[in-house]
């Protein structure tokens, strides 16, 4: 299974974060999948990918041109895109399913971005784990809510995310999107 990773690449965080990034590659490489990521090496991104290394996982990194520069080498794979809208598209594509670490403005885009093309093809059952760690997301998840209710939203599947608020729950809803995907 290929889970794509959304998460900053902003460097020394606190701890709490690290082990939330941890858990998660440490999850995806003991269960030998490949982790799809913006690739370079720097903040949750890189302990994202470090953890899964570790574990024995693949790694994937689908990194802009202009980044290049910053490559993490931990990357079994990389491919390279021509901005950062070709990366989402790419990540997109690539992924069975798709984990929301806490992130900047980056991480929130390619969140929605994801939220909306899943959406528009209503066949498309992949799964968005958004780890709503401390809080971080709160806002976001009302405004979904809300424009899910409203006279605007064509459907009520749009948001097809999945809310978590600590690791262990962010764990278990991997494990039943792997179980999903292993039937297929």
């Amino acid at each position: 299974m290929n889970i794509a990773v959304y998460c900053s690449s902003r460097n020394d965080l606190p701890q709490e974060y690290i082990n939330l990034a941890e858990t998660l590659g440490n999850w995806i490489g003991k269960n030998h999948h490949t982790l799809v990521y913006g690739g370079v090496n720097a903040g949750l991104m890189h302990i994202t990918a470090r953890a899964t290394h570790d574990a024995g996982g693949k790694i994937t990194g689908v990194i802009p041109e202009v980044f290049h520069y910053r490559l993490d080498p931990l990357n079994d794979e990389v491919v390279t895109t021509r901005d950062l809208n070709d990366r989402k598209s790419r990540m997109i594509a690539m992924a069975d399913a798709f984990v929301v670490l806490p992130g900047g403005i980056g991480t929130i885009d390619e969140w929605i971005s994801t939220l909306a093309q899943i959406t528009i093809n209503n066949q498309d059952n992949r799964g968005i784990i958004v780890a709503n760690h401390n809080n971080m997301y709160d806002g976001i998840i009302r405004q979904l809510i809300d424009s899910g209710d409203s006279i605007f939203a064509r459907g009520k599947n749009l948001n097809r995310s999945i809310i978590v608020n600590d690791a262990a729950q962010m764990i278990e809803q991997l494990t039943k999107l792997q179980n999903e995907y292993d039937k297929k």
